[in-house]
């Protein structure tokens, strides 16, 4: 049975639209690193093109401007915050290191001296945001960190709750929601 030239097209057109959704579903959120919006010229633009550590936040835009599905916040690697680095200092040991920060997400066989901490977390309204701490070693002992501009743990429990305006609505519920009367005394008879 052979098809028609309209189905044979609309064919080819599904097909071609199925692998693209696959390219885009074949990315790897810990290792490409998505490139900001950041106006040319700016000093934005030149901190961002030269500062790979550090955190990094991107806002993703919706279909058609209004339209946006339902997505859940995904959390994925190692959070490192200020007081954590603030914790490792030079010469520490591998173990001192790791009971410090944690064990480290990405360790390479042909780089042994290097630990690597990534950490993204991508909220359902589209907003990424990514950090990323590399310790090295000479030897046994810690020779350097490079972690850039870290939030502390207070700043990150806010990103990842909704902030203080989200603080403030549940406050508002709270103080709005209606009190059960108090139950009597036992042995009072009113």
């Amino acid at each position: 049975m052979l098809l028609s030239p309209v189905r044979t097209s609309a064919l080819t057109a599904a097909v071609v639209f199925m692998a693209a959704l696959a390219g885009c579903a074949s990315k790897n959120p810990l290792i490409d690193q998505p490139t900001a919006a950041v106006p040319a010229g700016t000093a934005a633009d030149t901190a961002a093109a030269s500062d790979t550590s550090g955190v990094q936040t991107i806002k993703h835009r919706r279909f058609l401007g209004i339209f946006s599905p339902y997505r859940i916040d995904i959390q994925q690697g190692n959070f490192v915050s200020k007081e954590m680095l603030a914790q490792v200092k030079e010469g520490m040991t591998r173990e001192q290191v790791r009971f410090a920060l944690g064990s480290p997400l990405i360790t390479d066989v042909f780089h042994e001296d290097r630990w690597d901490y990534v950490f993204r977390l991508q909220k359902g309204n589209g907003e990424v945001t990514t950090s990323r701490v590399s310790v090295f070693f000479n030897g046994n002992l810690l020779a350097r960190v490079d972690g850039g501009n870290l939030p502390t743990e207070n700043d990150y429990l806010d990103k990842i709750s909704g902030g203080a305006a989200e603080a403030k609505k549940s406050l508002k519920n709270l103080e709005m929601a209606p009190t059960a009367p108090a139950a009597p005394m036992p042995g009072k008879t009113n």
